[in-house]
């Protein structure tokens, strides 16, 4: 019994020990992990992980159904990303992607098929993030109307030697979010406009409003709608005068209260100057008393 029990026992840890150098041998690759798209403004980057110790990484990407191609800088690299900004010239199309593990450059492998990580597939025009606009506020003369000029975010896509917007991508499926709040205030208003130039009308008179601007795609999933936020900026707040700023009433208000202030504080002054005058007048009287002769 005890020596079935052995020779099981021995067997288990020789097929442990064989598969443990069959692992650290030369032709063990570990597969790339965590193999996402990373795209901003289509510049678009295959990132994963970990940093290779003996081995490389190299990429292959196709469009879907098509033959699968390799970008040279991206082959047997020691590198965790891959600038694909340029390959993927068909914006509408979508796109898969392998990460291979492989020797290192000059080294042979027995093996037919290297470890490979699959990246989910990727439409730059349906899944790029889009970054915060900038843009400038002009004020009406009257004051009660203001007009955001919105500037497109650039692509780093050139066409005919010129770097092409947003906009020259998305044309009539480009709008943009505004949201306003007058300066000091909770209260959001919101308004979407498919032009770059966005009036906002009927705005309080000489106040600061505060605004935020976000690019908007209504063909894409709710999820990726939306485009990063800009910054809030705030218009200038007209300076008035303290009878344009506050009601009559407060003013008259706050006039008739610092004049009984002024009367109190005369009136405790005149009363201190009497006590005073009393009190030294008196002091005067007693020497006086004790100085003359009995």
């Amino acid at each position: 019994m005890m020596d079935v029990r052995t020779s099981v026992h021995f067997g288990v840890s020789l097929l442990s020990v064989l598969f443990t150098i069959g692992a650290s041998g030369e032709d063990y690759f570990p597969e790339a992990q965590n193999v996402k798209w990373v795209s901003n403004n289509f510049k678009t980057i295959l990132t994963w992980g970990p940093e290779p110790t003996n081995y490389t990484y190299t990429v292959e990407f196709s469009e879907v159904g098509k033959d699968r191609q390799r970008k040279p800088y991206c082959i047997r690299s020691s590198g965790t990303e891959c600038d694909l900004t340029n390959e993927l010239r068909n914006l509408e199309e979508t796109y898969s992607a392998d990460v291979l593990s492989e020797p290192l450059p000059g080294v042979n492998s027995d093996l037919v098929e290297f470890p490979y990580t699959r990246a989910e597939r990727f439409c730059p025009y349906k899944d790029t993030q889009i970054g915060a606009p900038s843009f400038n506020i002009k004020q009406s003369e009257d004051k009660t109307k203001m007009t955001l000029h919105i500037q497109d975010p650039l692509t780093p896509i050139y066409k005919d030697d010129q770097l092409v917007t947003i906009r020259d991508i998305f044309k009539n499926d480009l709008k943009y979010n505004v949201v306003y709040n007058k300066a000091g205030s909770t209260g959001k208003k919101e308004t979407m406009s498919d032009l770059r130039d966005v009036e906002l009308n009927n705005l309080d008179k000489g106040e600061s409003y505060c605004f935020m601007v976000a690019a908007y795609i209504p063909s894409r999933s709710v999820k990726k709608r939306h485009g990063d936020w800009s910054k809030p900026q705030c218009s200038p707040r007209e300076s008035k005068t303290i009878f344009e700023e506050f009601p009559f009433g407060v003013i008259a208000g706050a006039i008739a209260i610092m004049l009984a202030m002024l009367i109190i504080l005369i009136t405790l002054t005149v009363v201190c100057c009497k006590r005073f005058c009393c009190n030294k007048k008196e002091t005067v009287d007693k020497e006086n008393l004790q100085l003359s002769p009995v």
